[in-house]
Formats: C-alpha cells, structure tokens, sequence
C-alpha cells in the first residue's frame, strides 16, 4: 500500500483547521489532523517542506516504523509543532490501514471495550443565571457530564466563558480572528474566594448526581493549585484540570497532599517523556493530551498504556480546535482501550460539518465513532477550498498591574 500523494490542506469554516490527505497507489485516502490553535501555519510549512516529500513512495502499512523515522530522524525532537505533524501522519496512516482492512478503526486497536463513550460539554456564565441556563442548556442536548465556568467579579474577560467572546463563534472559540490577540485580565485571589461558592450554588440546583469537571487553565501556583482543591472537595468534582502549570511535574507532589479532588493535567503536553513523572508517582488522575497533538495514535497509546499501570484514566482533549478527523480519531483509542475515563465534547459549527463528513454519532450522552472502515471522517475538499485560512489568535492574560500571566 505505497503512498503516492501527500496534500496539506488548510481550510477554516468556522474556524482554522490543517488536515493532512494521503492517497495510495490502490486510491485509499487517509486522513490526519494537525491543527494547532493559533500557530496552525508553522505546522502547515513542517509538514510540506519537511514531511511531504518524505512520504512519497513509503509503504502506509509500516505504521511504527513511519513513526519512529519522523519522530528520530528529525534529531530535534518533541514540541507540539513536531508533535501535530507526526500525529497527522499516524492517523491518517491508521484510516488507511482500517480501510483496507474493510473495518472501523477501533476493531484493529483490539475491539471495543464498551458500547459508547462519556462525554462532558462546556457550561459557562459571567453570572449564575446565565450558568445554570448554560447547564440546562447542555442536559438539554443530553449531556451526562458538565464542565463549569465562571465569570469573576471584577474581571471583565477570562478563560472558558462563551458569552464573553467577539466575532464568530458557536458555544466557545478563544482564538478570535484578527491580527492581534485579545488581552484578558486575572486576579487569583478574587477567582479563589468566588469559585468554591459558585460550586456550592451549582450543586445545590442541580443535585449530587450531575458529574462537574473544571479547569483552572494552569494560572495558579502550586500552593494555590492546593488551597482550590481542597476547597472543592465537598462539591465531588469528576476532576480538577490544569491546576497548575506542570512542566514542573514535582508541583503536583505538593497539591496532591492536600487534596484528594482528582487532577486531570496534559492538553499541552506532547510525549510521553512529559508524563512520566506524574504517571510513576501517580501524581495525577486522568491524562488529558490530545491525540492531534501527541504523535498520534501511536505515541498516544503507549501513554495511557503506561497510564494503565497506574489506575489512571483517559480524559482525552476536545475541543473545537481538534477538527473532526482528530475527534474521530480519538473516539476509536477511546473505545477500544481498558482505562478510558472521560471525553471531551465541544460540537463543531454547521459550516465544519460541511467540510469534514462524519459517522460518529452523540446518544444519550454518549459518544461512537460508528461502523464506517477507518476513521469515517470524510474531507469535502470542494467546500474546504471556500474557506481560506483566516489569521486568529488565542488571548493572553495580565494581571493588574499589568504583569502578563498565564492564560
């Protein structure tokens, strides 16, 4: 099964999106996605000037071997740049070996090993009657599981509020189009003092039943990262994410003694060697690296194996800046794997759904990849070609005193 073209494909519908195509010689067609929110064309230039021309003439079905020749032979390794388009490569060699093997995807990964996938959305509100709207709104649309974010008195924009955004959206897109990122403001104490009283009122509209999730969006220290687990405790959230930044992976050893609210760290993480820290301590509860971002099926894999080890689960990043290639890609290592957790649901706009057909399916708050041989994502290229590349941007954060902060 030779490759004999490689195509790059940027189209932004509802938002920006790079797709890799790979056509066999027999005229299957492979699908990846490398996007990469708000530097999308740094992995467009890697993949076709650095990539593409290495692919040509390869044989689709040596999948490890591709892998490791574009992970080692590079010599400058990791980064999420390397990482989106190696991730591209794998998975759309993945769709071309599920699809000449006449199967979905999932049953070359060992089967599936449940019916369907739990998924949360996003809930959000500068106030609590426009969340707790936001949250009916979800259970609505038969969400199980909710994510909540909150507006903080005081602050006029920050991270994970949809009504807060400008421009062209559906629910929450942070990289907003335009030559310049928006600037957003933060203050950690008002947002500690208010958060755990915004729990409180969700919990008690809303039952002890509902799964709530959160993400702190790596703005806090440590210590702070501690103080709000423990303060959270009463209100059993299914997870805190992104507590703190955890390049400093020995941070974690700190929150974790002095809370047992459950810690999901990784969206910006890029390989394993990130992880291995957090996975061996058991420092954390859910890996939550994406798969366009990871190296691929592949790469992503041989994390959660390791994960595996260590009862930690799956709580797979996604968002609306993974195309629907990435989400379909996810959906199969979900299903098939043993320590699956949770996953990220955010619906594309009609436009997206336009550009890339899908057979994955969203019942009772669960999620399928369906049936289709391979992925069973499809790329109208016809309609991609109507929506050229748009410059966006994700926001950034100062603090009050002007001091720029992690977003």
């Amino acid at each position: 099964m030779i490759i004999e073209q490689a195509e790059v494909v940027v189209t932004s519908p509802d938002r920006n999106f790079v797709t890799l195509r790979l056509t066999t010689e027999d005229g299957l067609v492979g699908l990846g996605d490398a996007t990469l929110n708000g530097r999308e064309l740094a992995v467009v230039a890697y993949l076709r000037e650095h990539v593409v021309p290495l692919l040509i003439g390869r044989d689709a079905h040596r999948i490890e071997d591709t892998w490791q020749f574009l992970y080692r032979s590079a010599y400058w390794r990791r980064g999420p740049v390397t990482m989106a388009a190696i991730a591209a490569v794998d998975v759309a060699l993945w769709d071309l070996k599920a699809q000449a093997a006449g199967m979905p995807l999932y049953q070359l990964l060992g089967g599936a090993s449940r019916t369907g996938l739990l998924a949360y959305g996003h809930a959000s509100g500068r106030d609590l009657p426009e969340l707790f709207d936001s949250i009916r709104d979800h259970l609505d649309q038969g969400y199980q599981a909710i994510r909540v974010q909150t507006g903080v008195p005081g602050l006029t924009a920050i991270y994970g509020i949809a009504s807060n955004s400008t421009g062209v959206r559906y629910d929450h897109e942070p990289a907003q189009r335009g030559a310049r990122p928006a600037e957003e403001d933060w203050d950690t104490r008002a947002y500690l003092r208010h958060l755990p009283a915004v729990f409180d009122a969700v919990r008690n509209e809303f039952g002890p039943e509902l799964p709530l999730l959160h993400d702190a969006h790596h703005r806090l220290t440590p210590i702070q990262a501690a103080r709000l687990g423990k303060a959270l405790e009463p209100y059993d959230l299914f997870w805190l994410e992104d507590a703190t930044p955890a390049e400093n992976q020995q941070a974690l050893r700190l929150v974790r003694q002095h809370t047992t609210t459950p810690l999901a760290i990784g969206e910006i993480f890029n390989t394993i060697w990130d992880y291995q820290e957090l996975i061996r301590e058991q420092l954390i509860d859910y890996v939550r690296s994406a798969v366009t971002h990871t190296g691929g099926i592949t790469h992503l894999r041989k994390i959660l194996d390791f994960a595996a080890q260590y009862q930690i689960k799956s709580g797979i990043h996604g968002p609306t800046d993974i195309s629907p290639v990435g989400m379909a890609a996810a959906l199969h290592l979900g299903l098939a794997i043993h320590n699956f957790g949770i996953q990220e649901y955010m619906k594309h706009g009609t436009r997206t759904n336009q550009v890339f057909h899908q057979t994955f399916t969203f019942t009772d708050g669960h999620l399928h990849p369906g049936d289709h041989p391979g992925l069973g994502v499809t790329l109208n290229t016809d309609h991609a070609g109507t929506y050229p590349y748009e410059q966006a941007y994700l926001p950034y954060n100062r603090l009050t005193d002007g001091t720029i902060h992690d977003w």
